[in-house]
């Protein structure tokens, strides 16, 4: 494989890639992090409109950036190659966000004698769906409890306690960054283990 990099900065992002994806060190996933948290962010602002979304989308990016690392390939910059990334995650939540949507010309009537029916789901699952909804929680447990433990844990906190980033971090003494890229990570590990299954 050629490297091509020309700039500084870019060696740099590399040296970072190799050391994050070769020798697991997390503090060059940290730094990779801290560079680039802001402007994925602001890109994502300005394609969202949605701070919050922005947010969510920025630690996606990285997430999946950082699980598919071994497939950087350095004839362009990282931050070419990780603002594609965040681009195109983008780009499918918002075509999922105008499907999720009904333009309000579907919800009227042509005539008044005409009734226009549009499902509205229930607020509460019927017992069938209840029955289901549990066995894919247990299932789900299952899989949590395959994790290595610093995954593990930080899922069941997240997603079982329902604890915010920060309550994380301030119980298990990490960084946020560490938090969110770990959790990111044994999200895309659970989605393996589920697509294996």
């Amino acid at each position: 494989m050629e490297v091509n990099l020309t700039s500084e900065k870019a060696k740099r992002d590399y040296q970072l890639v190799l050391m994050a994806r070769e020798k697991g060190d997390q503090q060059a996933y940290a730094d990779l992090m801290r560079m680039y948290k802001e402007p994925v962010y602001l890109m994502l602002l300005k394609m969202t409109k949605n701070p919050a979304d922005a947010d969510d989308l920025t630690i996606e990016a990285f997430g999946k950036a950082f699980c598919q690392l071994h497939l950087y390939n350095p004839t362009n910059a990282f931050s070419t190659w990780l603002f594609s990334i965040a681009s195109n995650n983008c780009l499918d939540f918002i075509r999922k966000q105008r499907m999720e949507t009904v333009p309000i010309s579907d919800m009227q009537t042509k005539s008044e004698s005409e009734v226009f029916e549009y499902p509205v789901p229930a607020d509460t699952p019927n017992p069938e769906e209840a029955m289901m909804n549990e066995q894919r929680k247990q299932r789900l447990r299952e899989f949590v409890g395959l994790l290595k433990p610093r995954y593990r844990d930080l899922v069941e906190m997240r997603y079982f306690d329902e604890l915010s980033y920060e309550e994380i971090a301030e119980r298990t003494k990490l960084p946020m960054g560490t938090v969110k890229i770990r959790l990111s990570r044994a999200k895309a590990l659970l989605k393996e283990m589920i697509v294996e299954q």
